[in-house]
């Protein structure tokens, strides 16, 4: 049995990334009986999120400690599950507070998804890299075009609810810095080789302890907040 090795950075990496995921997972899917029904859909899309990169933390451990490394369609599984579903939570997160409109879910999810793929196929050589990178920089781009200038902000910045827009800001600031990290480890391994080095691990997994669990949170303390107001005023 392959044991983790006191100095293994990047092997605790994931071990930490794992034991936080699931300690999230169950939070947010006991957050689900605290908050008001408008709410639950985005908590529950959020555990979802918390799970499937719990899961696949597991399993990706036990390969880097098998062979020291981690091939990159271990991430681009979490990934293609866990990006589109974190797009959707921020959807039903603005959902709640404000109309939005149906074909800007499809809009949204789509982009989210084809951004994933074109970065794995660049990366695995299906095609050009430089495309991949492209492609998927442009959907990144487009997604926080949504988010900062569409009808996601607006939505929220009508609707008056103070810890709604605060909460907005933080998600939206995890998607545009938090994220970054994927295009860049991208670039890295589109023109570095295949393979996941120590470095690049590590950097994945603790972004992800934001990316993931303080993406859920931040959901959850919104909802809470608005559903246990404590004295404020209603619909604050």
């Amino acid at each position: 049995m392959s044991v983790l090795q006191t100095t293994d950075i990047a092997g605790g990496s994931y071990s930490l990334a794992f034991f936080a995921m699931l300690a999230a997972s169950v939070l947010l899917l006991i957050a689900t009986s605290w908050v008001s029904g408008r709410w639950k859909l985005s908590v529950t899309l959020s555990a979802l999120t918390t799970i499937i990169a719990a899961v696949n933390y597991y399993e990706a451990r036990g390969v880097w400690l098998a062979t020291s490394q981690v091939p990159l369609i271990y991430h681009y599984v979490g990934w293609a599950l866990t990006i589109p579903l974190e797009v959707i939570a921020l959807y039903f997160f603005v959902r709640a507070i404000g109309p939005v409109s149906v074909a800007l879910f499809w809009r949204l999810l789509v982009v989210a998804v084809v951004t994933i793929l074109a970065r794995f196929m660049g990366e695995a050589g299906f095609m050009h890299p430089t495309l991949g990178f492209l492609i998927g920089i442009a959907g990144w781009l487009y997604l926080l075009g949504e988010f900062y200038f569409g009808r996601l902000g607006e939505s929220v910045a009508k609707s008056g609810n103070e810890p709604a827009q605060r909460g907005y800001f933080w998600l939206r600031l995890i998607v545009t810095i938090g994220w970054a990290i994927y295009p860049l480890g991208n670039f890295i391994a589109s023109f570095a080789g295949g393979t996941d080095s120590g470095s690049l691990a590590i950097a994945y997994n603790l972004a992800d302890l934001i990316n993931r669990g303080a993406f859920g949170l931040v959901i959850v303390a919104v909802a809470i907040n608005h559903t246990h107001p404590s004295g404020a005023k209603k619909g604050a």
